[in-house]
């Protein structure tokens, strides 16, 4: 009876509102949830160490693509740059606007194959001079990511994808954050075997002060799993540069010395002190068809695995199960990013970073306002252009992809799966496939 105060039993709950996660499925040991920050000075360190771990991504993929494309190395610092500064814009947007949960949007190794195929296009075989054959095929990438941004806009804001998200079950999560993160190893490793004295000490420094030291120190043991990534990567830098001085690297061929030394770059005097990137700074973009329709099907890729690593942060955040709707929205604002890639002209398309879902498990701390920060520091340094080359490039090529792997076999914590031998065998298969990969086709035709 209306305005009664009987004892009736309340409502059922509307089946949109979604519960928190029961106590036993919750991660442990999560330090900050995604509305609770840390104190100032460790937030900003967290967010240096995003920082750090994206840069990966951003240094290699213009390293890889520019030569390609006949630009040398003011194009490839501009590229760098210019990567840099929509990855930090696109990660303000998407913590603010988009799924507001703690993940870093930044180039993706999907659109790379698709990018490639625009390089070989015939319609830029015909031109002689590098500079030119850059901008047109630069115009061209830039024309492709532009039509294939409405995919994931038109899909995410019209909802579409929340009627495809609502029949996502833990169990079919797992292959979609498994598999983004395996896929890695055939751009990590070949990295580590071309200078695997700084490589494997990187590696084993990260999984001593992440996994081992702190259960052997109790006071403070936070520190180090938390810093990992900022401890091991100084170290090794620092070993690196005593190799550099020392001559160790004297010589050695001209590839070892690009890979190895902390001097080699190439790039670090042509990128300008400061410079903003801007829209369409490479000219007017281009349109084709073809190009078009190939970025799109990457488009649909990064989609997908977007969805298992939003998956993954929501979880790492401490967050409540995330609802169909908020992905889509999520899906949305990643197309926006990656129409910005498009205005911009980054050469690349942008997805949601595997390697700082992986850190965000790392470090136990899913705050949002850590990654804000850290898109911070990617606004702030790709403005200043020689600054930024030196930290990069000393630091990304040389240790911090090196581990981009490590931290992705974080996402199999994702729903409780305990590590098991297998995992591990597994994961010395993949190694030692592709080491033996770059040494004999022998061996590696028995593996």
């Amino acid at each position: 009876m209306a305005g009664g105060g009987g004892g009736g039993a309340a409502p059922p709950p509307k089946q949109e509102e979604l519960q928190p996660h029961p106590v036993r499925d919750q991660l442990s040991s999560i330090a900050y949830c995604i509305t609770s920050p840390p104190p100032w000075p460790e937030a900003i360190l967290l967010g240096f160490q995003h920082y750090l771990v994206m840069l990966g991504t951003t240094v290699l993929i213009p390293a890889s693509l520019v030569p390609q494309m006949g630009g040398g190395n003011e194009e490839k610092a501009k590229m760098i740059q210019t990567l840099l500064f929509v990855a930090g814009v696109n990660t303000l947007f998407q913590t603010l606007f988009g799924t507001r949960l703690p993940a870093v949007i930044g180039g993706s190794y999907t659109y790379v194959p698709t990018t490639i195929s625009i390089i070989l296009a015939g319609r830029y075989s015909d031109i002689v001079n590098p500079q030119e054959k850059f901008e047109n095929i630069m115009r061209g990438i830039q024309g492709a990511l532009i039509v294939a941004s409405t995919l994931q806009i038109v899909v995410g804001f019209s909802g579409l994808w929340r009627n495809v998200a609502r029949f996502l079950s833990p169990l079919s999560a797992v292959p979609l954050v498994a598999l983004s993160g395996f896929g890695l190893y055939e751009f990590g490793f070949p990295v580590l075997t071309k200078c695997l004295e700084i490589g494997l000490p990187q590696i084993i420094l990260l999984l001593i002060f992440s996994q081992y030291i702190p259960h052997i120190v109790h006071g403070g043991r936070h520190v180090f799993y938390r810093f990992a990534v900022i401890f091991s990567v100084v170290i090794v830098w620092i070993y690196a540069h005593l190799l550099t001085v020392g001559g160790a690297y004297k010589n050695t061929g001209p590839k070892t010395q690009i890979s190895c030394r902390t001097d080699r770059a190439g790039i670090i005097g042509a990128a300008p002190w400061i410079r903003v990137p801007y829209p369409f700074q490479w000219g007017a973009p281009s349109f084709d068809a073809g190009e078009a329709f190939a970025m799109m099907a990457a488009s649909f890729v990064a989609l997908v695995e977007s969805t298992g690593t939003f998956i993954a942060v929501s979880r790492y955040a401490s967050a409540t199960p995330l609802p169909p709707s908020i992905l889509s929205r999520g899906i949305g604002w990643q197309g926006v990013g990656i129409l910005f890639s498009g205005i911009f002209g980054t050469g690349n398309g942008s997805s949601v970073s595997g390697e700082n879902a992986g850190l965000l498990a790392l470090t136990r701390v899913g705050s949002r306002r850590v990654v804000q920060i850290s898109a911070g520091f990617m606004i702030f340094f790709s403005i200043l252009g020689q600054f930024q080359m030196e930290i990069s490039l000393s630091l990304s090529l040389i240790c911090v992809y090196n581990f981009t792997c490590i931290l992705d076999q974080e996402n199999l914590e994702l729903f409780s799966l305990q590590f098991h031998p297998q995992l591990l065998q597994l994961y010395i298969v993949f190694s030692l496939h592709m080491w033996v990969q770059r040494v004999s086709a022998c061996f590696n035709s028995v593996i």
